[in-house]
C-alpha cells in the first residue's frame, strides 16, 4: 500500500496498479471503514479499481493525521467485506433497437448475437466502482470473447439504462449523456435517483448479474424519470 497527497486536500491511497477483485476489495473493505467512522472532517470517497481517492477539509486535518487513520484502519483485522450476499440482478433487453452495437460486438467476436447475449448476461459481475457520471458503474468479469474496442467517434446522446462494452470492462449508463462505449441493451430499471437514498441502485462493492428481457417486459417495466 502506498500513501500518496494527491493535493492540499486530498490524499491517494495506491494497493496496485491492476484490475483485481483481490486489489479491489481491499479499496472496497478501506472505503467501507472510512465511511463507518462519520469523520466529519473527510469530505467525500472515491474508490477506483485499486485505489481510494480521500477528499478531506485542510483546515481541521493534516495529511499526516489522514494517513495514522488509513494506517490503522488497514491494520485492522476486522476490516473485511463480506461478498457472499444477495446478487442484485438487472433485467436487460438487448434488441438491437436499444443495443445499436449488437451486431458489431458478434462479428468482432466471431459468435451469434445470441450467443454475445448469452455470454454477458452469464457472469456474476463486480462493481469496481462509480465514475464518469453519478451512478455509472465500473463491471469486472466480462468473457474476454466479448472484449471490443470503443467506438472511434463517441455518440453525442445515449439514453440511461443503456448497456455498453469498451475493451474490458462492461457498464451501465445511469442517465442520458454523451458516450463512446458499444451499446448492447438497455435496462428499464432507473440506476440512479438524486431523491432516493442511496442515489444509486448499485454500490462499489456489490455483485450482479444481467437478466435479459423481452421488448415487451422492457416496456412494461420501464421506470419514468421523475
Amino acid at each position: 500500500m502506498r500513501i500518496i497527497p494527491a493535493s492540499d486536500s486530498s490524499l491517494l491511497v495506491v494497493f496496485g496498479s491492476t484490475i483485481s477483485p483481490v486489489l479491489n476489495q481491499r479499496v472496497i473493505a478501506l472505503f467501507h471503514a472510512i465511511q463507518d467512522r462519520r469523520d466529519p472532517r473527510i469530505r467525500n470517497l472515491h474508490p477506483a479499481y485499486a485505489s481510494l481517492l480521500i477528499d478531506f477539509d485542510p483546515l481541521r486535518m493534516t495529511h499526516d493525521e489522514l494517513t495514522a487513520i488509513v494506517q490503522q484502519l488497514e491494520n485492522d483485522a476486522s476490516v473485511a467485506v463480506d461478498r457472499a450476499g444477495e446478487v442484485v440482478t438487472i433485467p436487460v433487453c438487448y434488441d438491437i433497437e436499444l443495443g445499436p452495437d449488437l451486431p458489431e460486438v458478434a462479428r468482432h467476436a466471431g459468435i451469434s448475437e445470441e450467443e454475445v447475449i448469452r455470454l454477458h448476461s452469464s457472469p456474476t459481475y463486480l462493481v469496481y466502482f462509480l465514475g464518469f457520471s453519478p451512478g455509472f458503474v465500473y463491471l469486472g468479469g466480462l468473457p474476454e470473447i466479448l472484449h471490443t474496442p470503443r467506438l472511434a467517434t463517441p455518440r453525442p446522446s445515449i439514453a440511461g439504462g443503456s448497456v455498453g462494452i469498451a475493451g474490458s470492462q462492461t457498464g451501465i449508463y445511469p442517465v442520458d449523456s454523451p458516450g463512446g462505449w458499444r451499446l448492447i441493451g438497455r435496462t428499464p430499471m432507473r440506476m440512479f435517483d438524486p431523491e432516493a437514498t442511496p442515489p444509486t441502485r448499485l454500490q462499489p462493492g456489490d455483485r450482479m448479474k444481467f437478466v435479459p428481457i423481452d421488448r415487451a417486459t422492457f416496456e412494461e417495466f420501464q421506470e419514468p424519470v421523475s
